[in-house]
């Protein structure tokens, strides 16, 4: 069966817009064009084209400035250069920029068709990508029923639908990025691009291209201009990730691009404007880094218009058999291994374990179980040995050291008197430290340690 899609005709011939409209319009086609440059990013942007014909010699804008936006708008669209005498040059220039192939304007019937179909082509493994990064990102969907992580859905399902910035704080491995990717999933700028950059892995000297661009010879091994990820980003969302990490330099720029909506190339002086929505992340204390000097407290302002908080794993506990579950559906399929189940006793020194690498720290233990284990149950023996060496931390319910939990309530109150002792040693006593890794206020771990009578040894 022929495949046939919809094409957009930019071209500021009459002529040419209406034979390759009736071309593709005989041969089963739905068509569309427009006059210039302006006309046609227009009705790109209101309508999905799987093929986009455009001119490079348009009347009132250059083609390849066109072809850049369209770029920035929809990274994924498939576009043919059409070109005529003397542009040649320029098209093979479009086509460094992304372009699919181009064509003179002395083309036939045929070879305009055959261009189509293998542009089409194209499109359909481009929309397979799309659905591939679709069901990674579910896979990797925020999960759980506990009221910790349901009070950040609810956050992100008010926050999403506005251009509000949002700063997601949290300790690393709790799933700032898939809170991001959600806020994005759900915003007015879901069809548009989603860049993420890590502050804290690039270097300081280059942080600064990464984020704007650079023009070539503006730094020792910049041989290229290049797009920044604010251009990049350009109609969807900017995740700036462990933002705390920024130098305050680089700070006082994306105060300013926040600000004005504009951004500098290194070595450029002159502007772009931008529309990016901006969401940050960081594991670290940004009040605490105001007040030393180390982040511009404007800058928190802007970034912080709604916090959301990550939680710890060791806070909402009655995720993880959640969690396990998909974790074993997804690493189970991707490996393509039978569906393998935990032992009771398996899930249980799981569900005890503190996590302090958090979830990240739990996908990476059920992947490696995964594949490590030889049986389709997986037993005590297949897992890590921290794991199985916090299993002898368990401590008899205060007051009764003889005596063992025999309900749900007493078995419950002795996990917990365990966690409690754990962290306090862990943290050499100090109450504030251990209250953060407990995931519970400073006052309410003081009520804790009368309730059971937990006292540091003289």
């Amino acid at each position: 069966m022929t495949m046939t899609g919809s094409v957009l005709i930019i071209d500021d011939e009459p002529n040419i817009r209406r034979m390759m409209e009736t071309i593709h319009r005989n041969a089963g086609w739905k068509t569309a064009s427009a006059e210039d440059g302006d006309a046609g990013l227009t009705r790109l942007q209101a309508e999905h084209f799987d093929v986009v014909y455009l001119d490079l010699a348009l009347g009132n804008r250059d083609g390849i400035d066109v072809l850049r936006e369209i770029r920035l708008r929809k990274p994924d669209q498939v576009v043919v250069i059409l070109t005529g005498h003397g542009t040649v040059e320029k098209a093979v220039e479009a086509i460094k920029l992304g372009a699919f192939d181009f064509l003179e304007k002395d083309f036939g019937k045929e070879k305009i068709l055959i261009t189509s179909r293998n542009a089409l082509e194209r499109c359909s493994l481009a929309a397979e990508n799309r659905m591939l990064r679709d069901r990674q990102h579910r896979r990797q969907e925020l999960l759980g029923n506990s009221d910790s992580i349901k009070a950040v859905l609810e956050q992100v399902a008010k926050v999403a639908p506005t251009n509000a910035r949002v700063l997601i704080c949290g300790e690393s491995g709790t799933g700032k990025e898939l809170i991001a990717r959600e806020i994005h999933e759900r915003s007015k700028r879901s069809s548009s691009p989603f860049v993420k950059i890590n502050c804290a892995a690039i270097p300081e000297d280059l942080i600064e291209a990464e984020l704007f661009g650079s023009v070539k010879g503006a730094y020792t091994g910049s041989v290229a201009t290049r797009q920044g990820k604010f251009q990049e980003a350009h109609g969807g969302t900017l995740f700036l990730d462990e933002i705390g990490d920024m130098s305050l330099r680089v700070q006082t720029k994306v105060l300013r691009a926040l600000q004005e909506g504009e951004v500098e190339k290194v070595g450029d002086n002159k502007t772009i404007k931008v529309d990016v929505r901006v969401l940050a992340a960081t594991n670290k204390d940004l009040n605490e880094e105001v007040t030393a000097g180390r982040f511009r407290e404007d800058l928190f302002f802007r970034l912080s218009v709604v916090p959301i908080v990550s939680p710890p794993l060791r806070s909402h506990r009655e995720d993880i058999p959640i969690l396990i579950d998909a974790f074993l559906d997804a690493y189970c399929a991707e490996n393509e291994l039978p569906r393998k189940t935990l032992h009771p006793k398996a899930l249980e020194a799981l569900e005890r374990y503190t996590w302090p690498g958090n979830v990240r720290e739990l996908r990476n233990q059920v992947e490696r179980m995964v594949i490590m284990s030889p049986d389709n149950v997986i037993q005590m023996g297949d897992l890590a040995s921290e794991i199985l060496a916090s299993r002898t931390l368990a401590v008899p319910l205060a007051g009764t050291p003889d005596r063992e939990a025999t309900t749900l309530q007493e078995a419950k109150q002795e996990l917990e008197r365990a966690l409690i002792l754990r962290a306090l040693e862990h943290n050499e006593w100090n109450i504030t430290k251990a209250a953060e890794e407990l995931g519970l206020e400073r006052t309410n771990l003081h009520k804790k340690l009368k309730q059971y009578g937990i006292a540091k040894a003289p």
